[in-house]
This record gives C-alpha cells, sequence and structure tokens, in this order.
C-alpha cells in the first residue's frame, strides 16, 4: 500500500512538472508583453517588506498564468517624503515605467504629478497608503491617481461608533505628521465631524513626527506623553502612525503608567492590521488595547496557498523575523495593485494606449483579490469596508466583532445588523490594567495635583459645614452634614478622587466667582442655594437637599383660644348635631315615658332637661320603663359613648401640643412697621431680600451664627429672621418653643455642590449622590444631624398648620343614623297610638253625649 501511495506521489509531481515545463516553452514561443512598474516603498519598514515580496510574488504568478513579464524597479524611500518624491521623478526620467506604485501620499502624488505634467510623461500613480482620501490637487483630479484603500471617512466612523457606544463625551487624538493630510484641517476634521454625530467631541490632539526622523525618539516621545498625561482625558485614539513608532510609543505608555486603570486607548489599522507581524513583547505594552483592522476573507484557498508561499519568502529574506511573517492587508493590496497594472497593459497592448487609457482600464475593470473586491469610485475602492474589531489580551488578541458602515456592529459577517446590544456583541472588554468596567472618559485631577475643594469657614450653620483650627496641632478638621454628603457621594465615584478641602473666609458668592475664573479653586462644596443667576457662572450637583427660603418669627400664645380650646374638639357642625339631636331624643324618650302618666320621675319640662344633661355621664336615676324609650336609648348610649372616648383623645391631644401664633403675620405686616429682619450676611438672602422682597439695606441686619438669633429677637433687634429651609429646620429643631416659620416665601431647586462650567465631575458627583439618596445614606445623614439638635419636649410641628383640626361627625354617622333610625320609629309608633287614643277618647265622648241626649228627649215626651 506504501508502494502505491509513493507511486502516486512521484507520478503526480512528474504531471506537475510536465505542465509547468509545458507552460515555460509555451511562455517562450509566445509573443511576451513586458510592463515595467515602478515602486517606491519603504523598505525599512515592516509594511513596505511585505509589500516589496507581495509584488515580486504577483510577477511570478503573472508570468506563470498569462506569460507577462513585468520588471519591477524597487526604490527605497527610507520613510523620507522627498526621497520618496525623488525616487518617482528618477523612475519616470530613466526607466520609462508605465505606472508607479508605492506607499505615496496625497502630497507626494501631487508634486509627481505637476512634474509630470512639465515633461510630459505622465503614467498613473496607485497609492497603497492605508486610507484613501479626495485629492486637492487639481493634478490629482484626473484618472491618473488611483488608491487602492477605502476612504478615511468609514475609519472615521467606526472610531466614533466605538466612542459612541463607551459613552466618551471626549477623547484625545494622537497622529503621526508624515503628510499634508495628517493635520488640524484634516484627519482632526474627519474625526470631529464623526464623534459630533455620537455626542463626542475631540478635547485635546498631538501630532508627532516621524519617529525615524528624530535623534532621540524614545525623549520626544517621553516629553509629549507627560503633557498628555497632565490632561484630565483618558481615552486616546492613535492614528496614522508607522509600526514602528507604535513601538516606540506604546513602550514609552507602558513605562510611564499610562497603560493602567482608567485608560483607554484605540488604534486604527495602520497598527491594528500588523498585530500578526510584531512580538508578544510589543503586544505586552498593549494589553487591553482595542483595535481596528480592516477584514479581508482568510479561508479561501487561494490566500491559504500564498500565504504559505509568502511566510517562506519572507523567512528567507528576513530570517530574523521569521516567526511574525504573516501577511497583512498591505501585503494583498500590493499583490493586487500589480496584478491590476499588468492585466491592463495586457488587456490594451500598452504600445497604443496612453497613460489615462490605462488608468481608466485600471478604474473600469472589476476583479476579485486577495485583499477583496477591487471596484473603483472616485480613484479609490468603492465597496465599503468591514472592519474587524479587536482587543489585545496576552500574546495575541481576542476577535470582538465586525463593524461596517451600513450594518454597524454585528457578531459575525453573517449577521446584517444586530437587534441585541453591542455589549452582548462584544462580551466583556478586557481594559488596560485589567479594569472589569468600561474606563471614564476623564479623570479629574492628574497625578501631581489634588482637587481643591472651597468650604465655607464663616456659615452661620455650623452643623452642615464646621471649620475648626488646632493651633496646638496646626491642624484643621473640616465636618458637617454637607460634607458627609459629599464624601459620601465620593465613595460611589467608580475612580479615585484625590482633594483637598481648603477653608475659604469669604462670601459665598465669592467662592462661586472662584470657581468660574478656576482661581486657587477648582470646587465648592457646602450648604450652597442652587439659584438661577449662580448658574451663568458655574455648574450645580443634583441637589442632595430640598431648600427654599422661610420667615422665622417669636412665638405668642393666644389666650382666647386657650380658654375654650376643648370646643375645638369637635367641628361647629358636630356640636350643632350632638345637641340637636341629644334634645330630640330626650323629647322622645319623655314623650313615651308620659303617654299614659305611668312614670311620675320624667314629668315637666324641667325634669326631661335634667334627664338629657345626666344621662350624658350615665348619671341618670330616673328609671324608664317603656321598651320604646328602651330601644331609643340604647343605640344613643353607644354613640355618647363613642363619642365622648373621642373627645377625650382629641382635647389631650391638643393641650399636649402648644397653641402658638406668629408675631408677625407676612412681609406686608414687616413693611408697614418698618421692622428689621435678620439673615446670614454671607448668604444670597441679603441680595434677595433687597433686590426681589424690597427691604432697605438699613433695615437688615447681618446674624454671625444660629445662636445670635435668639439674642436679636429678644433685644428686639430684629422682628423676623430669613432662612433657607434646611437651616429653618436647624434652627427649629434647636430652638422650638418659641420660634413659629410662617410658611415658604419661595422655593429653589435646594442645596448642591460647585463645579466649572462643563464640568463632567458634576455630572459623576451627581449620578453619586442619586445612589447614595436611593441607599438611604443622606436621608439617614441629615436625621443624625437633626436629632443632635432637638430637644426632648419639642415637637415635630413648627409651623401654623400643624395643630390638631377638630374632628366632624363623619366618623359617627353610621352610629348617628342608626340612633336616628329607631327614635324615628319610636317617634312615629308613640305618636300613632297618641292620636288614637285621641280619637277613641273623641268618639266616647261624642257618643256619650249622644245617649245623653236622646235620654233627654225620651223624658220630656
Amino acid at each position: 500500500m506504501l508502494r502505491g501511495l509513493s507511486f502516486f506521489l512521484v507520478l503526480l509531481s512528474f504531471v506537475s512538472s510536465a505542465k509547468a515545463n509545458g507552460r515555460e516553452e509555451k511562455c517562450q514561443v509566445t509573443q511576451q508583453i513586458t510592463a515595467r512598474i515602478g515602486c517606491v516603498i519603504d523598505l525599512s519598514s515592516r509594511v513596505g517588506k511585505e509589500q516589496k515580496i507581495a509584488m515580486e510574488m504577483a510577477v511570478q504568478d503573472l508570468f506563470k498564468s498569462t506569460c507577462a513579464k513585468v520588471d519591477l524597479h524597487l526604490k527605497d524611500s527610507q520613510g523620507n517624503s522627498a526621497r520618496a518624491t525623488a525616487a518617482a521623478i528618477n523612475l519616470l526620467s530613466s526607466k520609462q515605467v508605465v505606472a508607479i506604485v508605492g506607499g505615496l501620499t496625497v502630497q507626494e502624488a501631487a508634486l509627481i504629478s505637476e512634474i509630470d505634467n512639465i515633461t510630459e510623461s505622465i503614467v498613473p500613480i496607485i497609492s497603497l497608503t492605508s486610507t484613501a482620501t479626495i485629492p486637492r490637487s487639481a493634478s490629482l483630479q484626473r484618472p491618473i491617481f488611483i488608491q487602492i484603500a477605502n476612504d478615511i471617512v468609514f475609519h472615521m466612523q467606526c472610531v466614533a461608533a466605538l466612542v459612541g457606544h463607551f459613552q466618551w463625551r471626549k477623547v484625545t487624538a494622537v497622529y503621526e505628521r508624515n503628510n499634508e493630510f495628517s493635520s488640524t484641517s484634516g484627519i482632526i476634521a474627519l474625526l470631529s465631524h464623526s464623534l459630533s454625530l455620537v455626542n463626542s467631541e475631540i478635547e485635546h490632539h498631538r501630532d508627532f513626527p516621524s519617529l525615524s526622523s528624530l535623534s532621540n525618539p524614545d525623549a520626544f516621545v517621553e516629553e509629549e506623553l507627560k503633557k498628555l498625561r497632565s490632561k484630565n482625558n483618558r481615552v486616546f485614539i492613535v492614528m496614522q502612525f508607522s509600526l514602528q513608532s507604535a513601538v516606540v510609543f506604546f513602550e514609552k505608555v507602558k513605562q510611564m503608567g499610562m497603560m493602567d486603570k482608567g485608560y483607554a486607548w484605540i488604534v486604527t489599522d495602520e497598527i491594528a492590521s500588523l498585530l500578526d507581524s510584531v512580538n508578544t513583547s510589543v503586544k505586552y505594552n498593549m494589553q487591553g488595547v482595542i483595535g481596528i483592522k480592516t477584514n479581508f476573507f482568510e479561508t479561501t484557498a487561494s490566500f491559504r496557498q500564498f500565504k504559505t508561499r509568502f511566510r517562506r519568502i519572507y523567512g528567507l529574506q528576513y530570517p530574523d523575523e521569521e516567526e511574525t511573517s504573516s501577511p497583512s492587508i498591505f501585503a494583498l493590496r500590493a499583490y493586487d495593485a500589480t496584478g491590476a497594472i499588468t492585466r491592463a497593459v495586457t488587456t490594451l497592448q500598452q504600445g497604443n494606449a496612453t497613460s489615462e487609457e490605462l488608468s481608466q482600464k485600471i478604474l473600469s475593470t472589476a476583479s476579485l483579490g486577495l485583499s477583496g473586491m477591487l471596484e473603483f469610485k472616485n480613484g479609490m475602492l468603492a465597496q465599503p469596508p468591514t472592519f474587524q474589531i479587536i482587543n489585545v489580551v496576552g500574546r495575541s488578541y481576542r476577535e470582538m466583532a465586525f463593524w461596517s458602515p451600513r450594518y454597524g456592529f454585528s457578531k459575525s459577517l453573517m449577521e446584517k445588523g444586530m437587534d441585541n446590544s453591542f455589549s452582548e456583541v462584544l462580551g466583556s472588554t478586557y481594559w488596560p490594567g485589567g479594569l472589569q468596567t468600561t474606563p471614564n472618559w476623564w479623570t479629574p485631577v492628574n497625578v501631581d495635583r489634588p482637587l481643591k475643594i472651597g468650604v465655607p469657614a464663616r456659615g452661620a450653620f455650623k452643623q452642615f459645614v464646621d471649620v475648626k483650627h488646632d493651633p496646638g496641632t496646626n491642624e484643621t478638621r473640616i465636618s458637617g452634614f454637607s460634607i458627609d454628603v459629599f464624601k459620601a457621594a465620593v465613595e460611589y465615584l467608580p475612580y479615585q478622587l484625590p482633594y483637598e478641602l481648603v477653608p475659604f473666609n469669604g462670601s459665598y458668592d465669592e467662592m462661586v466667582k472662584l470657581v468660574y475664573n478656576k482661581q486657587s479653586l477648582d470646587a465648592a462644596v457646602g450648604d450652597f442655594e442652587v439659584i438661577s443667576d449662580r448658574y451663568h457662572y458655574v455648574e450645580f450637583t443634583q441637589p442632595y437637599i430640598s431648600s427654599g427660603l422661610e420667615m422665622v418669627v417669636p412665638v405668642k400664645p393666644d389666650k382666647l383660644k386657650e380658654k375654650w380650646m376643648f370646643m375645638r374638639a369637635f367641628t361647629t357642625e358636630m356640636w350643632f348635631m350632638l345637641f340637636v339631636t341629644h334634645l330630640a331624643l330626650c323629647f322622645v324618650v319623655w314623650l313615651i315615658e308620659n303617654e299614659h302618666g305611668d312614670n311620675p320621675e320624667i314629668k315637666g319640662i324641667g325634669a326631661m332637661l335634667w334627664f338629657s344633661v345626666t344621662i350624658l355621664f350615665f348619671a341618670n336615676r330616673e328609671q324608664v320603663h317603656n321598651n320604646w324609650a328602651r330601644l331609643v336609648l340604647a343605640p344613643w348610649l353607644v354613640v355618647i359613648l363613642a363619642v365622648t372616648a373621642t373627645f377625650t383623645a382629641s382635647l389631650t391631644s391638643m393641650m399636649t401640643l402648644s397653641q402658638v401664633h406668629p408675631s408677625m403675620l407676612d412681609i406686608g405686616t414687616l413693611h408697614k412697621l418698618n421692622a428689621t429682619v435678620g439673615c446670614n450676611g454671607n448668604s444670597f438672602i441679603v441680595r434677595y431680600l433687597t433686590d426681589v422682597l424690597d427691604f432697605r439695606p438699613e433695615n437688615i441686619k447681618s446674624i454671625a451664627s444660629i445662636g445670635d438669633y435668639p439674642n436679636a429677637f429678644e433685644k428686639q433687634d430684629i422682628a423676623a429672621a430669613f432662612f433657607v429651609v434646611p437651616h429653618a429646620k436647624v434652627f427649629l429643631a434647636k430652638y422650638c418653643k418659641g420660634y413659629v416659620t410662617t410658611g415658604p416665601v419661595y422655593k429653589p431647586s435646594g442645596f448642591g455642590f460647585v463645579f466649572p462650567k462643563g464640568s463632567p465631575l458634576a455630572i459623576d458627583i451627581s449620578e453619586a449622590m442619586l445612589e447614595a439618596t436611593e441607599n438611604g445614606q443622606i436621608e439617614k445623614l441629615e436625621k443624625q444631624m437633626l436629632a443632635g439638635l432637638s430637644s426632648p419636649n419639642c415637637t415635630s410641628s413648627n409651623n401654623l398648620n400643624g395643630g390638631p383640626v377638630g374632628i366632624g361627625p363623619g366618623p359617627f354617622s353610621g352610629l348617628f343614623q342608626i340612633s336616628g333610625l329607631a327614635c324615628s320609629l319610636a317617634y312615629l309608633v308613640i305618636v300613632a297610638r297618641i292620636v288614637r287614643k285621641h280619637l277613641r277618647d273623641l268618639s266616647y265622648t261624642r257618643l256619650q253625649a249622644m245617649l245623653t241626649d236622646t235620654k233627654m228627649w225620651r223624658h220630656l215626651a
């Protein structure tokens, strides 16, 4: 069997050799068409090496398949734009090439085209750069400039889609300045436009020169990275970087701690498509990086054959890089470009074709190459690309998803868009530093300086912010409810927030202006009222406690109402109903008991009235003999029992609560009396009293602390005090026995923390405070603050509407109806009996009179 297999292999080899020899003999006897193609590539770069080998392989394959002999004239640009331009001009003048292929930029192609016009040696220029752009130069508008690449707009859209998914509002763009297009007006403008569609923007951008042109690239990169690290933004987009520069760049990134937790990096096609060709140490410096690489079919038989041959040839020519010799999209495009030029020359019979005809033939002929469909529109690839999203992990990378302009993100190439979220498509992402959650797009401070947060040192209410300085230890201790709320919010932030609390001795408005001007203060924490005029300067967080402006005044007892306090236990309607119903019931009972005059204890109106009084207290000595009277009294006694118990409870509650009334009813009374009012002189209240409530400045007294208000009231220095609601709660909790609030003057948002306009920290702190509120932490802190102030004798009600309300007849309506029904029924029965008795007595009297008259007539007769 083994002998048979060996014979088959030898026979197969013989047949293949015979076919090859036959093809070579055919190519020798057939008239051969020769095409000279100029190549300008950077042989010092990985891309240039791949392009060289790929084009040489294409020449071999074309000769075998079409007998076309292609002469490649290679020129090494060494990564220098001037060298590339000079090399292309040299090829045009001395080699008589039909086309120039290579990594020529738009700027270089424009210069070459201008010289072509002068020397009248116009040839097609095939650009193999990673992205294609619409040329600005008029000389490149003709179909002589062809870019075998996708429009850069698609690349920017894919980057923006990733940024939009991760909800990064701002990013930092880093790119290599190696051509005219890599400028603020070019790539940055395109990226900025794409980001604006996902509500994001470029906060900073930095252009790097080609690192190969620098004498000390490490020192330069380190200095530039220090500048980037000092910024707040932590999301970086690395674009248009050569692989050599990227290796140096990310090595320094790793050394400077910019691959730690909290950072995010996205690299585009120029780097991501070459990750298969770098060693493990380079990938180690890029752990957690997200890459965008152009996708191509790697499962076809033609690609597998190409890859095997490519790796073998690359290993022979560059043995030091043999382990990383897989071809990239740039090698495939170079292979396809060589084939497209040769086929166009062969078809047109180059001797009779012009350069423009050759360009038109290349552009109009669609073919399927190793890199994909070669079909052109506007001088660049017409078919929209599909990008593969990768995540560098370990020694390689993880394939996360695909993205296309038409369908967006998808899990595989077979899926046309996804109904589920991109998070489900990607799964978990490995971020720099091993972070499990999506990094925040910014950090509030740099590593060299913590955030300076101002706190009011002269606030009147130390319960909110209390600043104490210990001369012995020279330490300042800052505490209070507002500080506790801020610290609780910081604990919910998804990142570390280094900060320093700085006491400020000025007013609240002065502190707001310092935050606005970013002078010495980065933010302010305390009992800051959220009002509209401050919004013009700063950003406020979500209010952590509701607020408003209230007027507090001393109380005076209402002696008249205290004498008749018991009458307020029931409403007037209830008292009237009790009185009328009770008299009616007693009258019916009296009427029943005196129907036959057989109850001598309840006779006369006086006896009836006394009976109605004594029965209220169940102290009546009069006996009730009639069952109908008992039927009337039974439900009414239940009513009396329920009403008595309710009256006792209501009166007890009323006597427990203090019955007080304000010494000043409203602001109008203060204006009429030209009274002086007090408030915290460092707050906005002074401005509000003068500008809105029309108080004269001389009638406003500044009160320094909470303990000074009672003294000012006792000395009659002020007639009323104005507080924000949280301060009023604290004041009334501490001095509950002598003051009352007349209600809100106005209702703003509440207390919030202050940050500069546009500060993302304000949003993060707001979200953190909402979490703390939902968990009940802020409410607990507020209760702890008020509990430490409240006196045991204080009640929870210190306003005018806090007293108990009189009870109406509603709760007793059922009992009233039952008692009324029994009384009505008994009344009807007794009235009917009385009427019947009266009628019977009347009939008997008449009959007796008639009999008397009859006897009289008989006697006369």
